[in-house]
């Protein structure tokens, strides 16, 4: 019953997004558009950028649908701008809202949890530290964040196929290399000649 109700905010919230911007959104909207009363809203919520928070937490995992390995990162990756352009209101209102770290936070923990996955299967024969694995995930992290962020920004107008398949071609053995640059393995036989 509990993730029916929140599921039901969730959907008030995102109706209600088609009509005007986060900002200007209450609680006694949303309850209302849902059938609730205020005290049903607050106790699965603190405030409606907690409920925000809730719908990226929940719909994510659904967005990756387990495309977290070496040969279906660039599905996962699609996967997110799909995910943004099936909520285009949603997230449009939240990028533009003076709440925009919950989008933001939400990519970077969805991309950072993808690239990990992904840095840990082409590191398998390798020894990469799990420091460097996640300073490499972070990078890149921050580097397609920005790219979908700015995308967002400009209206969404490019097809995400499009980036995706740039992305592809820029990013093509890049994992692997930059996991090579940190593998102690490689380090202690280069150091030794």
């Amino acid at each position: 019953m509990s993730q029916t109700t929140k599921k039901a905010l969730a959907y008030s919230l995102k109706n209600l997004l088609k009509q005007k911007p986060l900002d200007k959104i209450t609680v006694t909207d949303i309850t209302e558009d849902c059938e609730v009363n205020r005290q049903t809203f607050y106790y699965h919520f603190k405030d409606i950028y907690d409920l925000v928070e809730w719908i990226y937490t929940i719909e994510a995992t659904k967005a990756l649908d387990g495309n977290k390995t070496a040969t279906t990162w660039q599905q996962g990756f699609l996967q997110i701008f799909e995910y943004i352009v099936e909520n285009k209101a949603f997230v449009k209102s939240t990028y533009h809202s003076v709440n925009r770290e919950h989008l933001e936070a939400y990519l970077y923990n969805e991309t950072f949890n993808l690239l990990i996955g992904v840095l840990d299967e082409f590191a398998e024969d390798m020894s990469v530290r799990e420091e460097d694995k996640k300073y490499i995930a972070n990078f890149y992290k921050y580097a397609f964040v920005g790219l979908v962020l700015d995308w967002i920004g400009r209206g969404m107008k490019e097809e995400p196929k499009e980036i995706m398949d740039r992305l592809s071609i820029l990013l093509q053995g890049d994992f692997r290399n930059s996991l090579e640059k940190f593998n102690t393995k490689r380090v202690s036989v280069t150091s030794l000649h």
